[in-house]
């Protein structure tokens, strides 16, 4: 089934999508202009690939969703809905393009990377964990714990040969012992948080749902009152769960590596530094974060 969604312009898939290009094949990847994961419906998994089909200024995307048996109407829309959340794809960036142009560095890189658009996650489940799991270690030894963790206990889907993995749920996971996912790589101490925070939603003691109406700082509170859930895991669980961009987590050791390199000379910066610069952004922080750590990621040059 081949579905089509127009972006708000200017969008870029290929910069968008270039956070994932060192995805695994078989969970989340970007390559050669296609994007794809597996998604759930309710009750039924997907496929979905991801092309764009217009250009930057008269975006256009095709989704191709497999298997599309017994897809009705509200499937369809539900696919969009997924998609369209992942990718943003209802923001429009002028604003943000007119606000920086009193940074000059961030109005270079938004001429150089214009269409670029911030993602997030599927579900707001899978940012939380997701940032449990990267406490305190580094990026690369995170995601291979979680690559290792959805294939073991995600469900998979088989297509054309190949068999894809999703996310594992809450009741999935609140069904583990801490060994299993010691099993997987996470320490004694992340594998209790991710089972009771799985039990905890479960048991409907923690409603992830009202928490998306809630303010960013009220979000930001409740999730830090959770075990295993400080003020730097419910941060990066809001900026990747929900796109509230307007977090700076200033102690995040990658933060600060990339602000010094494009504004302090490669020199070390304060907690106190990185907020004063984020100042001058305003409500656009986290976005112009997202530009940084991108322009790092694609090696450009200032």
């Amino acid at each position: 089934m081949i579905l089509k969604i127009q972006p708000e312009a200017p969008f870029n898939l290929d910069l968008s999508a270039k956070i994932f290009s060192n995805g695994d094949p078989q969970i989340q990847k970007y390559e050669n202009g296609y994007y794809w994961q597996v998604i759930r419906l309710n009750d039924k998994l997907v496929l979905v690939t991801v092309s764009s089909s217009g250009s930057v200024d008269a975006p256009e995307l095709t989704v191709n969703v497999k298997p599309d048996t017994n897809m009705d109407t509200g499937d369809c829309q539900l696919v969009k809905q997924i998609v369209t959340s992942i990718f943003n794809l209802n923001f429009n960036l002028l604003n943000f393009y007119k606000d920086m142009k009193t940074d000059k560095l961030i109005s270079t890189l938004t001429t150089q990377l214009r269409g670029l658009n911030s993602t997030r996650t599927p579900t707001f489940f899978e940012a939380i964990v997701s940032s449990i799991i990267e406490q305190q270690i580094s990026l690369k030894a995170a995601k291979s714990i979680e690559t290792h963790m959805i294939k073991t206990f995600g469900d998979a889907l088989k297509v054309n040969n190949t068999t894809y993995y999703a996310f594992p749920t809450p009741e999935t996971l609140s069904n583990l012992e801490k060994d299993d996912l010691r099993g997987v790589g996470l320490s004694f101490r992340k594998a209790e948080y991710v089972i009771g925070l799985s039990k905890n939603i479960v048991n409907d003691e923690v409603d992830l749902e009202a928490l998306k109406s809630m303010d960013t700082q009220d979000v930001i509170n409740e999730l830090s009152a959770i075990r295993g859930i400080g003020e730097w895991t419910a941060e990066f669980s809001v900026i990747k769960g929900l796109h509230r961009l307007v977090v700076v987590p200033t102690e995040d050791i990658g933060l600060r590596r990339v602000i010094s390199h494009y504004y302090n000379n490669g020199n070390p910066v304060s907690s106190d530094e990185i907020n004063a610069i984020a100042y001058n952004w305003g409500k656009w922080s986290g976005l112009a974060i997202f530009y940084l750590v991108i322009a790092d990621l694609m090696s450009i040059k200032i």
